[in-house]
């Protein structure tokens, strides 16, 4: 059997979740065709009762039973009633949670809770548009962090996950309010800085230094190199993302022997505090 078509059979989970707003839909249409269909029926029940006594005289204990009924069938339209605003109420409720799942699903990044790469993409389409607009200045800032499979290798995933983790809300807490972070790619990270200069991008590294995670009892330091560009006017969006990738690169390649041997160092004290403790038993 082909693996590609297995594959492409497997519905995603943006098509997974759409069809459980699909089938809360459906189950709201049958709720309310219900509630007609049962008001009907006890409204058809109310005039079969009250049929006879136009026609005919009815004794005292038969007016009883009659008004016993009007009421039982009267009662049991308010219950169903209720029910129907209480399911009604339980759907919203549902919906709701669904729509912030989907949300979650195809904007955010799962482990890192910031945005991903289809939402950013989508929001720097928009944010060139604008700035084409009005002229607003444009700056994108491309973050890629440091020596970070060799975290991954000397440390594990694990921490590795944690790096990405804490950069990831260093990075948020670092930007403004206006502006958007996500997680590009791997351990790539980009920040679209609207009506913001490249003078003033200046201010976010000041606001990511001593980044530590936890590491088996000891504090792992690492750190990220950074490139950033302006947008230019008319520029595609594929060439500002290629001028911030150039420019990352060109700043990592100078400093990404001293991220190295600083980690190497910290990973070969790990080594030899493992390698001791068993001398010290």
């Amino acid at each position: 059997m082909d693996n590609r078509s297995s594959i492409s059979s497997t519905p995603s989970p943006e098509e997974h979740v759409g069809a459980i707003v699909r089938g809360m839909d459906t189950r709201q249409w049958w709720l309310w065709c219900s509630a007609m269909v049962v008001t009907l029926l006890a409204m058809a029940g109310i005039a079969a009762f009250a049929l006879p006594a136009f026609l005919s005289q009815f004794t005292s204990f038969h007016s009883f039973f009659f008004n016993d009924a009007i009421r039982g069938l009267l009662s049991l339209v308010v219950l169903f009633n209720i029910y129907v605003i209480y399911e009604q109420m339980q759907i919203n409720r549902i919906r709701k949670q669904v729509a912030e799942e989907f949300y979650k699903l195809a904007f955010l990044d799962p482990l890192t809770g910031v945005f991903n790469r289809r939402y950013i993409e989508q929001w720097l389409t928009n944010e060139i548009a604008r700035s084409q607009r009005h002229g607003y200045a444009l700056t994108l800032v491309l973050f890629d962090l440091d020596a970070f499979k060799e975290i991954n290798d000397g440390f594990g995933h694990s921490v590795g996950d944690c790096v990405l983790q804490e950069f990831a809300e260093r990075l948020r807490k670092a930007t403004r309010g206006a502006d958007v972070a996500c997680r590009f790619e791997g351990d790539e990270f980009l920040a679209v800085l609207p009506e913001c200069t490249s003078q003033g991008v200046q201010a976010i590294p000041q606001r990511l230094d001593n980044l530590r995670v936890d590491a088996f009892g000891q504090s792992l330091p690492f750190s990220y190199s950074a490139g950033w560009t302006e947008y230019i006017h008319s520029e595609p969006i594929e060439e500002l993302l290629k001028r911030a990738d150039e420019t990352l690169y060109a700043n990592k390649r100078s400093s990404k022997g001293l991220a190295y041997r600083r980690l190497r160092s910290t990973s070969r004290n790990r080594r030899l505090s493992r390698e001791v403790k068993p001398h010290e038993a």
